[in-house]
């Protein structure tokens, strides 16, 4: 994934594992070298950012990368069944979720509509790791560093993966599966490893 990201970086793709061939070979089964957790922000493609082909990686995503049950099932699918050593949870900057959650904190904030407040409070708490100023109304009285509170966000996510699996907590205490927190920097291109849990 390092190398295709180098490439991807670089502008040289190879997409690799993009024809009729590999198509048809993986019609009827995968093996999925790594999973992959992200957000679903469009110029996330995790395909394309690490210059990967079909059957290559196993991908879940939902705007800000947000642990739920339906998440958690599919990434332990990916290491139970398809038995993938490397699970990585990739942020990003200029995360429009990231930014949501801290918008809602600040005062006069307006009500998030439908299920957007449901997601957005799952960012919450990273909030409160990066910024201690609050008013007596408990909203912020600046807005935190977008980039320091997603960071935060995808060390807290990755804990909770690991709090909330006891197949992923088991895989990597059985040293099969590694999980690495990552984080994607738009402009450049380049995904770089924040936290990394297990053998890698």
């Amino acid at each position: 994934m390092l190398r295709g990201n180098e490439r991807f970086i670089a502008g040289t793709p190879k997409h690799p594992r993009q024809d009729v061939e590999t198509r048809a070979e993986l019609a009827h089964l995968q093996t999925p070298r790594a999973a992959l957790f992200g957000c679903s922000d469009s110029r996330l493609a995790a395909e394309i950012i690490f210059d990967l082909g079909l059957g290559d990686l196993f991908v879940v995503r939902n705007a800000g990368q947000v642990i739920s049950d339906s998440v958690i099932g599919s990434l332990e699918y990916a290491v139970e069944v398809l038995g993938v050593a490397l699970i990585v949870v990739l942020g990003h900057d200029e995360c429009g979720a990231v930014r949501a959650a801290i918008d809602s904190q600040l005062p006069d904030a307006a009500p998030l509509p439908g299920h957007i407040r449901t997601l957005v409070q799952r960012i919450v708490p990273a909030i409160a790791e990066v910024a201690a100023e609050r008013a007596d109304d408990g909203s912020l009285l600046s807005a935190p560093d977008a980039g320091a509170v997603g960071r935060a966000h995808l060390r807290d996510t990755v804990g909770q993966l690991l709090e909330s699996s006891e197949i992923i907590t088991a895989a990597v205490a059985e040293g099969r599966l590694a999980v690495v927190g990552a984080n994607y920097r738009l402009a450049e291109g380049r995904a770089v490893a924040d936290i990394a849990i297990g053998e890698i």
